[in-house]
């Protein structure tokens, strides 16, 4: 167990994954904050939120990307920023899985708002699923050398 417990330690490869999803996220919000008007409009088209509901996240998710992303960057707040992408994460499998299912071809809204960023949804929810995996591994990887605020563990 000691060689699994090492990888879950690992304080450079926390380190590049830790940074390599918190920069996905911060990159992944831009282009969101900047016209929430159009990304309403892919949330919309998700069909999964009533519709009162639709501008409000448009608004504020874009916001919990930047933040999160931003606070895995500096290693701050790590494991409830972890956990709160994990969590937005799981949420975007099930939106593109629920569309797959339904046989929709969607913009995903990922990274930008432009509307001819459509990919084949069976792509979109293996890339998630890949997302999914590293934040994942940060939940669980332990290591706090290279965070600026070191909590518990």
């Amino acid at each position: 167990m000691n060689g699994f417990n090492g990888f879950l330690r690992n304080d450079y490869l926390g380190l590049v994954v830790r940074l390599a999803v918190g920069i996905i996220f911060v990159y992944a919000s831009i282009d969101k904050i900047a016209q929430p008007g159009q990304f309403a409009r892919i949330v919309y088209n998700y069909h999964l939120l009533p519709g009162e509901l639709v501008n409000l996240m448009a608004i504020i998710m874009p916001w919990i990307e930047l933040f999160c992303g931003a606070f895995l960057i500096l290693g701050i707040y790590k494991e409830g920023s972890v956990l709160i992408l994990n969590v937005l994460v799981l949420v975007f499998i099930v939106a593109v899985g629920v569309n797959l299912f339904r046989g929709v071809d969607l913009e995903c809204g990922c990274f930008t708002v432009s509307s001819k960023a459509k990919g084949a949804v069976l792509g979109l929810l293996i890339r998630d699923i890949g997302l999914l995996i590293l934040t994942i591994y940060l939940f669980f990887n332990r290591s706090r050398r290279f965070c600026l605020i070191k909590t518990r563990g």
